[in-house]
């Protein structure tokens, strides 16, 4: 374990930081303020820290209806890469992916975020689906873990 402090954004510069990280990993689909506090009441999020600085967020999309099936994205900042961050964020929203009683893991992943389709990839995600949201132009990929 590394010396990461966690906690779930509930003031405005809490989840500027996670807008921060989001805005950051996926210029694409870029979040306004006000979508990051609609968000934070729909799912999990968490920012990460190491000391006082900024290393990434996650998000956790809890089974909707009989799904059973949840969503569980990890986001590191490109200065923060290979240190296991993203490893310690990722297993911390599979927990709480289990404890809403998800018994499907899923991601999702910008194409152009070469380092995030390989960290999915590395832990057991399989691809499933390439689409574009309307308006966009880089494609998304839906992995499961499998």
């Amino acid at each position: 374990m590394s010396d990461l402090r966690f906690l779930q954004p509930v003031t405005d510069d809490e989840l500027t930081d996670w807008q921060h990280v989001h805005n950051t990993i996926i210029p694409t689909h870029l979040l306004s303020l006000h979508d990051v506090r609609e968000r934070s009441r729909r799912h999990r999020l968490e920012v990460a820290y190491l000391g006082d600085e900024l290393v990434g967020c996650s998000t956790v999309r809890p089974p909707e209806d009989d799904t059973r099936t949840a969503t569980v994205i990890a986001r590191v900042l490109a200065a923060h890469r290979g240190r296991g961050f993203g490893a310690e964020l990722y297993a911390r929203g599979l927990d709480r992916a289990r404890e809403s009683g998800a018994q499907i893991v899923e991601t999702v992943v910008l194409s152009s975020n070469e380092d995030g389709l390989r960290f999915a990839q590395q832990h057991g995600f399989v691809e499933l689906e390439r689409y574009v949201l309307p308006g966009e132009t880089v494609p998304w990929i839906d992995l499961r873990l499998s």
